[in-house]
Protein backbone atom coordinates (compact mmCIF):
# COMPACT_ATOMS: atom_id res chain seq x y z
CA UNK A 1 0.00 0.00 0.00
CA UNK A 2 1.53 3.77 -1.09
CA UNK A 3 0.28 5.86 2.08
CA UNK A 4 0.17 9.44 1.44
CA UNK A 5 0.50 11.59 4.43
CA UNK A 6 -1.97 13.84 5.90
CA UNK A 7 -1.25 16.23 8.29
CA UNK A 8 -3.16 19.30 7.08
CA UNK A 9 -0.59 20.20 4.61
CA UNK A 10 -1.22 20.03 0.63
CA UNK A 11 -3.54 19.39 -1.92
CA UNK A 12 -3.05 15.86 -1.43
CA UNK A 13 -5.62 14.30 -3.87
CA UNK A 14 -3.35 15.59 -6.79
CA UNK A 15 -0.89 12.92 -5.71
CA UNK A 16 -3.45 10.11 -5.06
CA UNK A 17 -4.97 11.03 -8.57
CA UNK A 18 -1.70 10.59 -10.54
CA UNK A 19 -0.54 7.41 -8.65
CA UNK A 20 -4.08 6.02 -9.98
CA UNK A 21 -3.64 7.60 -13.29
CA UNK A 22 -0.79 5.29 -13.80
CA UNK A 23 -2.18 2.35 -12.51
CA UNK A 24 -1.55 2.08 -8.64
CA UNK A 25 -4.87 1.62 -6.73
CA UNK A 26 -3.94 0.36 -3.68
CA UNK A 27 -3.15 4.24 -2.07
CA UNK A 28 -4.51 5.83 0.66
CA UNK A 29 -4.54 9.60 2.16
CA UNK A 30 -3.95 8.89 5.67
CA UNK A 31 -3.20 10.17 8.88
CA UNK A 32 -3.90 6.94 11.01
CA UNK A 33 -1.23 4.92 12.54
CA UNK A 34 -2.20 1.67 11.60
CA UNK A 35 -2.22 2.42 8.03
CA UNK A 36 1.12 3.83 8.78
CA UNK A 37 2.21 0.61 10.04
CA UNK A 38 1.19 -1.44 7.44
CA UNK A 39 2.53 0.83 4.18
CA UNK A 40 4.96 -0.20 1.82
CA UNK A 41 5.85 3.26 0.34
CA UNK A 42 5.45 6.95 2.00
CA UNK A 43 4.95 9.93 -0.04
CA UNK A 44 5.89 12.89 2.76
CA UNK A 45 4.14 16.39 0.92
CA UNK A 46 4.51 19.83 1.56
CA UNK A 47 3.59 23.32 0.66
CA UNK A 48 3.82 26.82 2.21
CA UNK A 49 6.02 27.46 4.69
CA UNK A 50 8.69 25.57 6.46
CA UNK A 51 8.62 26.33 9.81
CA UNK A 52 4.01 25.40 9.65
CA UNK A 53 4.76 22.21 8.07
CA UNK A 54 7.03 20.95 10.52
CA UNK A 55 4.80 22.12 13.26
CA UNK A 56 1.74 20.15 12.26
CA UNK A 57 3.97 16.90 11.35
CA UNK A 58 4.97 17.18 14.46
CA UNK A 59 1.73 17.43 15.74
CA UNK A 60 0.34 14.56 14.00
CA UNK A 61 -0.41 11.11 15.50
CA UNK A 62 1.38 9.31 13.47
CA UNK A 63 5.20 11.57 13.97
CA UNK A 64 6.75 8.80 16.58
CA UNK A 65 5.23 5.64 14.60
CA UNK A 66 6.80 7.45 11.08
CA UNK A 67 10.12 8.23 12.51
CA UNK A 68 10.33 4.05 13.42
CA UNK A 69 8.86 3.05 9.90
CA UNK A 70 11.59 5.18 8.04
CA UNK A 71 14.83 4.99 10.21
CA UNK A 72 14.04 1.28 11.48
CA UNK A 73 12.19 -0.04 9.40
CA UNK A 74 13.73 1.49 6.24
CA UNK A 75 10.46 1.79 4.68
CA UNK A 76 10.58 4.10 1.53
CA UNK A 77 9.84 7.63 1.99
CA UNK A 78 9.50 10.30 -0.93
CA UNK A 79 9.62 14.20 0.18
CA UNK A 80 8.11 16.68 -2.06
CA UNK A 81 9.00 20.37 -2.35
CA UNK A 82 8.60 20.99 1.37
CA UNK A 83 7.95 17.63 2.46
CA UNK A 84 11.61 17.32 0.82
CA UNK A 85 13.32 20.56 2.75
CA UNK A 86 11.92 18.60 5.85
CA UNK A 87 14.03 16.30 5.31
CA UNK A 88 17.09 17.62 6.34
CA UNK A 89 18.45 19.63 9.52
CA UNK A 90 17.71 23.01 9.39
CA UNK A 91 15.67 26.13 7.25
CA UNK A 92 16.39 29.47 7.13
CA UNK A 93 12.55 29.78 6.33
CA UNK A 94 11.61 30.43 10.42
CA UNK A 95 15.16 29.68 11.14
CA UNK A 96 13.69 25.90 12.46
CA UNK A 97 15.11 22.43 12.88
CA UNK A 98 13.98 19.89 10.14
CA UNK A 99 13.74 16.08 10.67
CA UNK A 100 17.69 15.76 10.07
CA UNK A 101 17.39 12.62 8.16
CA UNK A 102 19.70 14.33 5.64
CA UNK A 103 23.12 16.03 6.41
CA UNK A 104 21.99 19.66 5.58
CA UNK A 105 20.50 22.86 5.28
CA UNK A 106 17.45 25.19 3.41
CA UNK A 107 18.67 28.31 2.61
CA UNK A 108 16.56 31.08 0.78
CA UNK A 109 17.95 31.81 -3.04
CA UNK A 110 20.40 33.98 -3.09
CA UNK A 111 19.33 36.73 -4.94
CA UNK A 112 23.01 38.25 -5.52
CA UNK A 113 23.90 35.57 -7.65
CA UNK A 114 21.06 35.42 -9.72
CA UNK A 115 20.51 38.72 -11.72
CA UNK A 116 18.01 41.44 -12.04
CA UNK A 117 15.21 39.80 -14.28
CA UNK A 118 15.12 36.53 -11.91
CA UNK A 119 12.30 36.74 -9.53
CA UNK A 120 11.84 34.42 -6.15
CA UNK A 121 9.68 32.64 -5.89
CA UNK A 122 11.32 30.16 -8.65
CA UNK A 123 7.71 29.20 -10.66
CA UNK A 124 8.84 27.70 -13.72
CA UNK A 125 8.87 24.43 -15.89
CA UNK A 126 12.85 23.87 -15.15
CA UNK A 127 15.22 20.72 -16.84
CA UNK A 128 16.96 18.79 -14.42
CA UNK A 129 20.53 17.46 -15.04
CA UNK A 130 20.95 14.01 -13.07
CA UNK A 131 23.48 12.31 -11.58
CA UNK A 132 24.12 9.11 -13.30
CA UNK A 133 22.83 6.15 -11.43
CA UNK A 134 19.96 7.54 -9.97
CA UNK A 135 17.08 5.43 -10.31
CA UNK A 136 14.29 7.69 -9.32
CA UNK A 137 14.71 9.13 -12.82
CA UNK A 138 15.10 5.90 -14.94
CA UNK A 139 13.76 5.83 -18.20
CA UNK A 140 13.67 9.77 -18.83
CA UNK A 141 15.84 11.64 -21.18
CA UNK A 142 16.17 15.24 -21.09
CA UNK A 143 13.85 15.51 -17.73
CA UNK A 144 12.02 18.64 -16.93
CA UNK A 145 9.72 19.44 -14.14
CA UNK A 146 7.67 22.03 -12.20
CA UNK A 147 9.26 23.75 -9.16
CA UNK A 148 7.90 26.39 -7.06
CA UNK A 149 9.65 27.46 -4.23
CA UNK A 150 12.02 30.13 -2.45
CA UNK A 151 14.27 27.97 -0.90
CA UNK A 152 16.30 25.12 -1.77
CA UNK A 153 18.55 22.74 0.29
CA UNK A 154 22.05 22.39 -0.15
CA UNK A 155 23.91 19.50 1.08
CA UNK A 156 27.00 17.03 0.63
CA UNK A 157 26.64 15.70 -3.19
CA UNK A 158 26.93 12.10 -1.96
CA UNK A 159 23.16 12.98 -1.04
CA UNK A 160 22.61 14.85 -4.39
CA UNK A 161 20.77 12.99 -7.15
CA UNK A 162 19.28 15.91 -9.65
CA UNK A 163 20.23 19.29 -9.89
CA UNK A 164 18.50 22.39 -12.08
CA UNK A 165 19.42 25.69 -12.61
CA UNK A 166 18.10 29.58 -11.42
CA UNK A 167 20.64 31.75 -11.37
CA UNK A 168 22.79 29.03 -10.06
CA UNK A 169 22.61 25.35 -9.69
CA UNK A 170 20.75 24.50 -6.80
CA UNK A 171 19.56 20.45 -5.70
CA UNK A 172 16.79 19.20 -7.19
CA UNK A 173 16.74 15.42 -5.92
CA UNK A 174 18.43 13.56 -2.65
CA UNK A 175 18.78 10.27 -1.92
CA UNK A 176 19.85 8.65 1.36
CA UNK A 177 19.84 4.94 1.46
CA UNK A 178 15.53 4.71 1.30
CA UNK A 179 14.52 8.37 2.08
CA UNK A 180 14.55 10.28 -1.22
CA UNK A 181 13.47 13.75 -2.03
CA UNK A 182 12.46 16.08 -4.97
CA UNK A 183 12.24 19.72 -4.46
CA UNK A 184 9.99 20.14 -7.87
CA UNK A 185 6.31 18.61 -7.79
CA UNK A 186 6.09 15.42 -9.67
CA UNK A 187 1.97 15.31 -9.71
CA UNK A 188 2.38 18.60 -11.77
CA UNK A 189 4.72 17.71 -14.37
CA UNK A 190 2.88 15.44 -16.55
CA UNK A 191 4.55 12.53 -17.71
CA UNK A 192 8.16 13.06 -15.93
CA UNK A 193 6.36 13.35 -12.90
CA UNK A 194 4.68 10.03 -13.63
CA UNK A 195 7.61 8.21 -14.46
CA UNK A 196 9.29 9.63 -11.16
CA UNK A 197 6.36 8.11 -9.07
CA UNK A 198 6.52 4.89 -10.84
CA UNK A 199 10.38 4.76 -10.66
CA UNK A 200 9.49 5.22 -6.73
CA UNK A 201 6.96 2.38 -6.24
CA UNK A 202 8.65 0.05 -8.61
CA UNK A 203 12.00 0.19 -7.28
Amino acid sequence: MILILDYNIGNLNSIKNMLRKIGFADVKISNKTEELLLADKIILPGVGHFEHCMDQLQKSPFFEVLKKRVLEDKVPLLGICVGHQMLFEHSEEGDCPGLGWIPGRVRRFDKSNMGERLKIPHMAWTDVQVTPGATLFNGLEQPRFYFVHSYHAECDLQYVTATAHYGYDFVAAVCRENILGVQFHPEKSHRFGMQVYRNFIQS
